[in-house]
């Protein structure tokens, strides 16, 4: 498993206005994970790898932050539901934000046959078959049936615990999103679409949003550290490196899973 790579606080973006690293704020760590993907196995590893940079720090209270896309793509995406629903039941320090693939997967498992042809479209058939669904059958599943057998064998509480998480989370001059933000949008006035699936204008703004955006969603070989956001999707489900971003004030860290 890879160690802790640091590194220095970012640059003011062009535009920025800012003379100091951002900072998380108050008295606390953050711990940010990137898109699991159905990989249960590498969310494991990286929970045992925070906990050990933990132990190796002062005490303070910490917080965690999924960033979405939890499920899809890799073939333990139940497990992973699972494993995340334990963690929000055994503690209070933990956050959950909603993406596209969850927004699809709520949708299909719900009875949409619309939503389903898209879910089986970007890895919803890998998902199904972590729920007992074989990919033979389900190649031969209409979506109208898919969505109806999501609905039967999906449990409600899965679906439910999905559709609670939140499309952001502000913490000192962070912004945790799933996709990222619309540029020239006031942060408060942002939309779910948007901070779900929205790629190119976000990626390729040159200028600071407001707060440093930390994102998952498009996928990097590496972080992606820009003057003005953090990206931490390297593509777990097929890479096996799944990334954290640590925080306390106004320093930062990060963990990975060994390819």
């Amino acid at each position: 498993m890879r160690q802790a790579r640091h590194a220095d606080a970012v640059p003011p973006a062009e535009g920025a206005g800012r003379c100091v690293p951002p900072s998380v704020g108050g008295d606390r760590r953050v711990y940010a994970i990137g898109d699991i993907h159905g990989r249960d196995d590498l969310f494991a590893q990286l929970l045992d790898r925070i906990a050990l940079d933990e132990a190796e720090r002062d005490p303070l209270p910490r917080l965690l932050v999924l960033l979405g896309d939890l499920v899809d793509r890799g073939p333990q995406s139940r497990q992973v539901v699972e494993r995340a629903m334990g963690l929000a039941r055994s503690t209070g320090d933990v956050r959950f934000l909603k993406g596209n693939h969850e927004e699809m997967f709520i949708a299909a498992a719900r009875g949409k046959a619309q939503a389903a042809r898209l879910f089986r479209r970007y890895g919803g058939v890998e998902t199904l078959a972590s729920y007992g669904l074989g990919a033979e059958d389900s190649a031969l599943m209409s979506d109208e049936a898919m969505a109806r057998w999501m609905l039967a064998h999906v449990p409600r509480d899965h679906v439910d615990f999905l559709d609670d998480f939140a499309d952001m989370l502000p913490l000192g001059d962070y912004l945790f999103v799933h996709a990222g933000v619309r540029p020239r949008v006031a942060l408060d006035a942002q939309i779910p679409a948007d901070l779900r699936w929205i790629r190119g204008d976000f990626l390729n703004h040159g200028r600071h949003f407001g707060k440093m955006i930390v994102h998952g969603h498009s996928i990097s070989e590496d972080v992606d550290v820009q003057p003005n956001r953090i990206g931490i999707d390297t593509g777990a489900f097929r890479s096996g490196r799944l990334t954290a971003i640590g925080l306390e004030k106004d320093r930062r860290w990060f963990l990975q899973t060994s390819a």
